[in-house]
């Protein structure tokens, strides 16, 4: 059996994929770019990520992908990926095995693809431990983007920043070129508006979901002061629909610490995905589970290409209405 005919069945085996098999026409909007129809359709699109210089297909292979899944299954999630055109992959240390898994499904990709990493340590001494973990974990020299890694608290701020701060070792490491862009991820908005003024990033990474969006302005806040910046917006939480209920739940999507939208409610997951790319996002992240992966990639055409209809938009309102007690987010954080 090929490579690719084995990478389809093992997939296939353990996930509904979902692919529509439809193709569109065109792109549309500021990120439009030329891309060549073919087999697997979406595969050249392409955005550009803030002032990265960055060109990158619009879903982000999250690392968590490939935790704890075994060698064998990280491989064959990213070929399969790779096959589609995905180009930017994403993974930290918090990710249990992530990056050894990723890093050696990489190895054959990595210099057709953009990497970037985070760290969650905040002085420079611990900071400078993990980095070399993470390149020797990922088989790389440097990475393309390296980011702050959940800003959450006034004191994660306070700290990177201060004398013998993990932000030392990132303009030192930037300086040397193992660094090439910096960002930061957040949870708090903010703190993630109080980081902007601290430094010239080039990302930010923040939830960017309908339901957030929609109750409380959480997100879009961030976002617009990042576009005045001109740093790209990586959106995480777009397809996630409310928080867990109870642990029995859980079960259908051990990888998400919140419950995505059901890949068997497209509608309702292509929605939720418009709301994310047309409030400002650049690129997404989807939840980790291979089948919230797999169904952003099947649908970013359509994701990308068509506006967020009225039929859309009140399919959002009507389930607002259902989840807004249940916000997966402290609203004022």
């Amino acid at each position: 059996m090929d490579k690719r005919t084995f990478i389809k069945r093992s997939v296939a085996s353990a996930v509904a994929i979902g692919a529509t098999g439809k193709l569109s026409s065109g792109l549309a909007g500021e990120n439009r770019t030329e891309r060549s129809e073919n087999r697997t359709g979406n595969r050249e699109i392409r955005r550009k990520l803030g002032k990265t210089g960055f060109d990158v297909f619009p879903v982000v292979y999250g690392g968590i992908v490939s935790r704890r899944d075994g060698q064998d299954a990280s491989d064959n999630y990213v070929a399969w990926a790779r096959d589609r055109g995905i180009n930017y992959f994403d993974v930290a240390p918090t990710y249990g095995d992530a990056q050894e898994k990723l890093g050696n499904s990489l190895k054959p990709y990595r210099k057709e693809v953009y990497l970037a990493c985070k760290t969650t340590q905040r002085s420079r001494t611990e900071a400078e431990k993990e980095f070399e973990e993470s390149l020797r974990l990922l088989h790389t020299d440097y990475f393309d983007l390296y980011q702050l890694h959940a800003l959450t608290a006034a004191g994660d701020v306070d700290q990177a920043f201060a004398a013998s701060g993990v932000m030392e070792m990132i303009e030192k490491e930037k300086q040397r070129g193992r660094i090439r862009k910096v960002g930061f991820s957040a949870h708090s908005q903010v703190q993630a508006l109080r980081a902007m003024t601290m430094y010239d990033f080039d990302t930010v990474m923040f939830p960017l979901n309908w339901q957030m969006d929609m109750l409380a302005g959480w997100g879009s806040g961030v976002v617009h002061e990042a576009k005045r910046r001109g740093m790209g917006v990586i959106a995480l939480k777009g397809l996630v629909h409310r928080r867990w209920l109870n642990d029995e739940e859980r079960k259908s999507y051990p990888k998400s610490w919140v419950k995505p939208i059901d890949v068997a409610d497209p509608e309702l997951g292509i929605a939720a995905l418009k709301y994310t790319l047309r409030a400002g996002a650049d690129i997404i992240v989807p939840p980790g589970d291979f089948r919230n992966f797999a169904f952003c990639v099947d649908h970013i055409g359509e994701i990308v290409e068509k506006p967020l209809s009225r039929r859309e938009k009140n399919l959002l309102d009507r389930e607002f209405l259902a989840v807004k007690e249940y916000p997966f987010f402290d609203p004022k954080a």
